[in-house]
């Protein structure tokens, strides 16, 4: 693709304040960020909910807040939700989100495509409820964001295709540097990358030191980034980042390289999603 779709990340499970300051935590600072994103430029804001002490948490009524905060000045940004496996393995707990409707419904959610190890734990993903997943984000109309880690995951996309459970085109994010994972390695990436669906839009991003690297082989290659303090507390070594300062980067490297960024409205064509403005999740 030509124009550079932006998956923003701004918060995620695992950061806190107290590792990066900048790091958005309540609701009202989640929805500044993202904001301040999509004025600057962004594709797609997806999004963790943090509960009142900061941890993560999967309740709908805190997406929604986040949610119907965004829309009301970026109505037609796209937004994905996290359906984490981090701390909640089961179904009932992460489909949740997948319940909100109208002006609060999402447009996408995280589908996670196999169980995972962190150097702090464990994403636990099951056959059994990635399909359960899949199917209610189809019954709810919602795009799944495929979450892909190593080239097991590109080829249960593929399986996930085959058995109805997940529609064409498709939307992957390929996520790098993660110890138990797929590295920031050319050969990894490009085994992965060969293994997604032939009608798939693709980014990749970075975890910690990989960021970088990984987003700027994406913006040469002609791929989409994730970029944000989810992924990357640092915007060098000893140098704590910004989310702006994150994202400013990207923008820089992509006017190197002729890329403009990718408009919600072109990306909503693209994967067949309602256009925004109060209609969303797909077509």
């Amino acid at each position: 693709m030509d124009d550079l779709a932006i998956n923003f990340v701004p918060t995620g499970a695992i950061p806190t304040q107290r590792m990066n300051p900048d790091v958005p935590v309540s609701i009202p600072e989640i929805v500044e960020s993202v904001l301040a994103a999509n004025e600057l430029g962004i594709t797609i804001a997806h999004i963790h909910a943090r509960d009142a002490a900061g941890g993560s948490s999967l309740d709908s009524e805190l997406y929604g807040e986040i949610i119907a905060g965004i829309r009301r000045h970026a109505p037609d940004l796209v937004i994905c939700v996290s359906l984490s496996g981090r701390f909640s393995p089961e179904f009932a707990p992460r489909s949740q989100p997948l319940e909100l409707s109208g002006s609060n419904k999402p447009d996408m959610a995280s589908l996670t495509l196999s169980s995972l190890n962190f150097a702090t734990g464990a994403s636990v993903n099951t056959p059994e409820v990635i399909m359960q997943l899949a199917r209610k984000m189809q019954e709810k109309r919602i795009l799944p964001e495929l979450e892909i880690f190593d080239l097991g995951m590109a080829n249960y996309a593929t399986f996930l295709i085959q058995k109805g459970a997940v529609s064409l085109p498709c939307y992957a994010n390929v996520i790098l540097g993660n110890a138990a994972s797929a590295q920031m390695d050319l050969h990894d990436i490009s085994a992965i990358v060969q293994k997604l669906p032939r009608e798939s839009l693709h980014a990749l991003g970075g975890i910690g030191k990989a960021q970088l690297p990984a987003n700027a082989l994406a913006i040469a290659t002609g791929a989409g980034v994730r970029v944000g303090l989810e992924d990357n507390l640092f915007l060098q070594k000893g140098v704590p980042a910004t989310n702006m300062k994150l994202l400013e980067r990207v923008h820089e490297l992509a006017a190197i390289h002729g890329r403009k960024v990718m408009t919600p409205e072109v990306f909503r064509r693209l994967m067949k999603l309602q256009p925004g403005g109060g209609q969303y999740g797909t077509l």
